[in-house]
């Protein structure tokens, strides 16, 4: 077992820490370049949208799969597969020239990012003691955050300069680095202990948390939440890139520093909880993003960013609060239950943008806050039904 603060713990930990940004960087950089590939295709803002969101719907639909197939070969093969499939893909970007070939590139990369968010954390829980889990888990979700936030500023900067193609090679050497310390430093398997695929049995499980309503509303809940929080960040690209504002992809890849309330959200959530159902902590961070939302319908950018920050904060509080909720819930296949949270999460990121066209279409921007707000309203309303849910199971 990988002891805490030993030199295998550090240097296992930095190889899967770097993996992260890299493997979030890549999934999340073309948000920013959405109105400059919008101007190059000739392409609707929905349209356009499907570079980003094609890329994270692979990604979901990929990680049952994944967890499933490591259960059986090993958390590191699949690692080192998908990286290296990931850095193959990376480099394939950078000589795209159709948006047909970009959509196809994006697609095969989301597939192959699946990897790492899928078995990651299964591979500390076995192979890390306690101590050292707690704390690796800490610094891989922080990486999470950081491959993000990094990625859609690079992107940004980068296509100011030149082109905004230029950001996939570094994304490529990054990748290249992440799987040679992948394969260099993360030390044979001791804790795994191989079990046979068995299609039949994963899809029993998968149906038996659907059948389960304090999971299925769980999964609704952080579903829609993402479903509209990260696409009115799509949306406010495309004003913010319009006069009055007239903002470059590097300022509008700044936007996403407002993620770093949502680092505040994700740490209080577990003292939150403390003062309030889970359920009902999970209505107050759906409350917090309806407020934010709200605030940007200002015309002042300084308060449309405030909005950002609110919603941020809001959104995270609420995801956070989810997935503790659904370990908590399922009463058997834990990792299962997981992993679908995770694939409503990701398909809800790649179709909001979907709901969201027909009220972009109608008032622009205001039209986009009216269909977020109507969707929090419903999330907000199977956050109390979660509730009276969990207060006949005794939950809460």
């Amino acid at each position: 077992m990988i002891e805490y603060k030993s030199p295998a713990f550090y240097r296992t930990t930095f190889a899967l820490c770097l993996a992260a940004v890299v493997v979030f960087a890549n999934l999340h950089l073309l948000q920013p370049l959405l109105p400059v590939l919008s101007r190059e295709f000739g392409l609707t803002p929905l349209q356009t949208s499907w570079a980003y969101t094609i890329g994270t719907l692979c990604l979901g639909l990929s990680l049952l799969v994944y967890a499933a197939l490591s259960d059986a070969r090993g958390r590191k093969a699949i690692l080192l597969f998908t990286l290296i499939g990931m850095t193959l893909s990376t480099l394939a970007l950078t000589q795209v020239e159709s948006y047909a070939s970009l959509l196809f590139w994006r697609a095969l990369q989301g597939v192959f990012l699946g990897g790492l968010p899928a078995v990651a954390i299964a591979y500390m829980g076995e192979e890390y003691t306690k101590p050292a889990l707690v704390a690796a888990v800490g610094f891989y979700i922080s990486a999470n955050s950081l491959g993000g936030i990094s990625g859609r500023l690079m992107a940004g900067a980068l296509a100011d300069v030149g082109h905004w193609q230029w950001v996939f090679w570094p994304m490529a050497v990054l990748g290249a680095l992440s799987c040679y310390l992948i394969w260099r430093d993360l030390p044979a398997a001791k804790g795994f202990s191989a079990k046979p695929f068995r299609l039949r049995q994963a899809l029993a499980d998968s149906l038996f948390h659907l059948r389960q309503p304090l999971l299925l509303l769980t999964y609704l809940i952080g579903g829609l939440s993402f479903f509209i929080f990260l696409n009115q960040y799509t949306y406010i690209a495309f004003v913010l890139s319009d006069a009055p504002y007239n903002l470059s992809s590097f300022w509008i890849g700044l936007l996403f520093i407002t993620y770093f309330t949502g680092t505040i959200g994700s740490a209080i959530s577990a003292k939150v909880a403390l003062k309030l159902p889970v359920p009902l902590a999970m209505a107050l961070g759906v409350l917090i993003l309806m407020l934010g939302t709200i605030v940007t319908l200002s015309s002042s950018l300084w308060l449309i960013i405030a909005g950002f920050f609110i919603n941020a904060f809001g959104f995270f509080l609420c995801h956070s609060l989810a997935s503790s909720w659904v370990n908590q819930c399922a009463s058997r296949a834990k990792a299962s239950a997981s992993a679908l949270y995770l694939v409503f999460y990701y398909v809800g990121a790649s179709t909001g943008g979907l709901y969201l066209q027909p009220f972009w279409q109608w008032l622009q921007w205001q039209g986009v806050v009216v269909g977020a707000l109507l969707m929090y309203g419903v999330t907000f309303l199977l956050c109390l039904w979660l509730w009276q849910r969990a207060r006949l199971a005794q939950l809460c």
